[in-house]
């Protein structure tokens, strides 16, 4: 198949729409469904930051995204009872790498995860399949799939869920003057650029420009996964990652310091879902997943009152929770440490520095290249933090 033609593209009066192969057949075979436009771009997106942390890190990967930039990646490291429950998993007693990274990736940021399309960098499995058939889900890519595992999947969503399936030897072989590249047209002009297809490892961290010259094997892993994750996100981008998964992700703000406050803030909401209050949420029984999540994010947000108020609360939990004090957050907030942080450009200011510190940020992997580095470094001396500039910038668009 060299083409296929679409429903429509970004928008129903788009038309008419496809994607096709400049060069050979598409490396994919539409398994089920229909994908559209945007699935696309999620998709292949997607599959190529899940195959790039498999090949970073040897464990398989998963990534859960929307509008094209990711709202969660993660490798496959076993998850602890506490993430079990936030990621509403605890049916199932051990999970697989696959099932594992994404239920990592899917949980990092649950309201931004709902109707993605999902991403695995391995054969999907029954188990992840049986996690996904629970979920509000729009699609999956991935290299392969068991054949139960594609029957669950088959069924969703009225049979109509879009499963593709991807050649995971294929290779974009698009070349200008023996170059990679790739190109898009805007407004009837044709852009073309070399492919980005740096590789991110741990060559990357070598330039510590801190006093804290030290960086754990732990650490430098999530500081890949961060990395690699914003070199698929919207620029400007910044990611916070921890225990081998993006906990908050910053995407297409124009500004840095609204990227490290965006990422920052849906870094808190995770580890603020660990507390026991938060855990111990009474919620009535047969609540759909989504309706606990929109319902935990309120709850532990500044409009609290609109999930408490009488009348309202009823319809969640059986008893009326204890309100989630301002102070108590923050003392909770003071306990994250440990925390990696990765950013696609360099920080002009030490704000940023200072905004990453609320969120337990330890670790930091930027470019450099600032005017103000001097005055970024201090910072992070300030905090006995650790920082690598990596002289790369990862912007996408």
């Amino acid at each position: 198949m060299t083409s296929l033609e679409l429903k429509y593209g970004c928008n129903p009066n788009q038309k008419p729409s496809r994607i096709f192969a400049e060069n050979g057949n598409l490396p994919i075979e539409i398994l089920n469904g229909k994908p559209g436009y945007i699935n696309f771009m999620d998709a292949l997106n997607g599959w190529q930051l899940v195959k790039e942390l498999k090949e970073a890190t040897g464990i398989p990967a998963a990534a859960s995204f929307k509008h094209v930039s990711p709202a969660g990646a993660a490798i496959g490291l076993p998850l602890s009872d506490t993430y079990k429950k936030i990621y509403h998993v605890e049916e199932f007693d051990e999970l697989t790498p696959i099932a594992a990274a994404y239920a990592r990736a899917r949980g990092a940021d649950r309201m931004s995860s709902y109707g993605d399309f999902c991403a695995l960098s391995d054969t999907c499995d029954v188990m992840t399949a049986k996690m996904l058939a629970g979920l509000v889900s729009d699609g999956i890519i991935a290299p392969d799939y068991e054949p139960e595992a594609l029957a669950i999947l088959k069924a969703k969503r009225g049979g109509n869920y879009s499963i593709i399936k991807i050649n995971s030897e294929y290779s974009p072989n698009n070349t200008a003057g023996g170059t990679p590249v790739e190109r898009r047209s805007i407004y009837g002009i044709t852009f073309e650029q070399g492919r980005n297809e740096l590789k991110i490892d741990n060559s990357l961290l070598q330039n510590i420009v801190t006093q804290n010259k030290e960086i754990p094997d732990s650490a430098k892993t999530d500081l890949i996964i961060a990395l690699i994750t914003l070199k698929y996100t919207q620029s400007n981008s910044v990611a916070y990652a921890f225990n081998g998964q993006a906990i908050g992700i910053g995407a297409g703000q124009q500004s840095r310091i609204h990227c490290t406050r965006l990422a920052g803030n849906k870094a808190d909401i995770w580890y603020l879902r660990q507390h026991e209050k938060v855990l111990a949420l009474p919620f009535i029984d047969g609540l759909k997943p989504a309706d606990k999540d929109n319902a935990i994010d309120v709850y532990i947000g500044e409009e609290y009152e609109d999930v408490l108020a009488d009348g309202v609360w009823q319809r969640l939990f059986k008893t009326k929770p204890e309100i989630f004090t301002q102070e108590e957050k923050r003392a909770w907030l003071d306990t994250m440490q440990g925390i990696a942080l990765g950013s696609d450009a360099f920080f002009p200011f030490g704000d940023n520095i200072e905004r990453a510190r609320k969120s337990g940020v330890r670790y930091i992997a930027q470019p450099g290249g600032s005017v103000r580095d001097d005055n970024v470094i201090e910072v992070c001396d300030k905090y006995n933090m650790a920082m690598a500039f990596t002289g790369i910038r990862l912007f996408h668009h």
